[in-house]
């Protein structure tokens, strides 16, 4: 092409000489599209040339931007598989493995489930008329279930209906454990539970005895308790509710998750709220790892049947409902005498009716807190005692500074009498602090 564009030119040139200025003009525009044109169909980055100075650039023939291919806008681009065949090929066949794999794990689990129940019916015909199950006594001291009611009943002050829930639960345990030993079919009972009362009524120890039960029946294999509140479930932003849940729910796996003040994770004003991701996530591991973690749920009646209302699932998933009364003046009363104990203080006999007057007059007041309420008391009447006893021996010196030990571990009316007097004399927005 090189030679026909040169030979054109030549030409255009020669015949230029001859010609008026006019048809000059004609015949160099005639040569210059000659030229293009054949430009335009010679290979692409060919240079062409139109003299000793002058030099044409070629464009590649059909490659302008109107003619290069973008992908389109075709929707169904979308379902065209990425990668090269080979690549295609494996990722098939790591599906197919997997397939494979899951449905041995199937099959094998069926086998193992047919065996089981072969060798349990095996076990079943071969075993004599007169094989004892054992006694209910023997189970419940045996498995050390017996000792943690013993302590549930030292520890808590009336609640009758309370232990007498938790000894029906503790006895279906025992019972079902005895069922496993003769071989018949026992499943796993639904322990989840709902606690429902005022403060200081005693949920979390009852709850950390549950624990311990659960623990000695082997439906826990740690029997610890792990308390939660919105705070430790419900994150600040996206992304930070799912990771906190599931963190409180691996602390609890082998024994009890409380929540206390439950209702609290669900927001009804605001459909945007993170705890509803966080009661999903609760109300996943209650269906699918109850075997493993028992979950009970905490707070005022009132406002837990109000959760309920709204998260249905939860009650559904819960099989233990029990509720918490308020203690009567005489109990609280003898709350404080156990409390003392643990502490290893005396409460002097004429003390008790002084603290009774405290406990009624405090009961008519707000923010009442039952036990809390009791061992705040407590804690105030040892400080009085503890005032009482350096102003006498310390500062005034009598009996040359000598302390008994009896005087060490008592505490006497009026050390309750100084809170009684502290309601009565207080103004009354101040009242409810005496």
């Amino acid at each position: 092409h090189d030679d026909g564009i040169h030979h054109i030119v030549s030409q255009s040139l020669s015949t230029l000489n001859q010609l008026t200025p006019s048809k000059m003009k004609f015949h160099l525009a005639v040569a210059f599209l000659s030229a293009t044109a054949v430009a335009a169909f010679s290979p692409a980055g060919q240079t062409v040339s139109f003299g000793v100075d002058s030099k044409l650039h070629s464009t590649p023939a059909f490659s302008g931007p109107s003619l290069e291919y973008t992908g389109g806008t075709d929707p169904n681009n979308k379902n065209i598989k990425k990668g090269n065949l080979s690549e295609r090929l494996q990722a098939a066949d790591t599906e197919r493995r997997k397939a494979e794999e899951e449905a041995e794990r199937r099959e094998r689990a069926a086998e193992i489930a047919r065996e089981e129940r072969a060798a349990k019916i095996a076990y079943m015909n071969n075993m004599p008329e007169d094989t004892p199950a054992g006694t209910v006594d023997e189970f419940m001291f045996k498995e050390g279930v017996q000792d943690q009611l013993d302590k549930l009943d030292r520890e808590l002050v009336g609640l009758t209906a309370v232990k007498s829930r938790v000894k029906e639960i503790a006895a279906l345990l025992v019972l079902d454990k005895m069922r496993r030993k003769l071989g018949f079919e026992t499943g796993v009972p639904s322990l989840h539970m709902s606690f429902t009362g005022a403060p200081g009524t005693g949920k979390t120890t009852v709850a950390v005895r549950m624990g311990q039960i659960l623990a000695k029946m082997g439906y826990a294999r740690r029997g610890h308790v792990v308390l939660a509140t919105r705070d430790d479930l419900v994150g600040q932003y996206v992304g930070h509710t799912a990771p906190k849940t599931k963190e409180m729910i691996k602390k609890a796996m082998g024994g009890l998750l409380l929540v206390d003040e439950a209702y609290y994770l669900y927001n009804a004003a605001n459909d945007r709220d993170y705890g509803q991701e966080s009661i999903e996530i609760l109300l996943n591991v209650m269906e699918n790892n109850k075997d493993d973690l028992v979950v009970a749920v905490a707070g005022y009646k009132d406002r837990m049947d109000q959760f309920f209302s709204y998260i249905p699932g939860f009650a559904s998933r819960i099989g233990n409902h029990i509720d918490f009364p308020n203690y009567l003046p005489d109990e609280l009363v003898a709350i404080a005498g156990v409390m003392a104990g643990q502490l290893e203080y005396n409460i002097d006999p004429s003390a008790f009716p002084v603290f009774k007057n405290y406990i009624e007059k405090r009961m008519e007041l707000p923010y009442f807190s039952n036990a809390r309420t009791v061992r705040n008391a407590m804690d105030r009447a040892r400080m009085n005692a503890a005032i009482r006893l350096f102003e006498k021996y310390a500062i005034r010196g009598e009996n040359m500074g000598n302390i008994s030990p009896e005087q060490l571990l008592s505490i006497d009316a009026e050390d309750f009498q100084i809170l009684v007097d502290d309601i009565v004399n207080a103004d009354s927005d101040r009242r409810i602090f005496a």
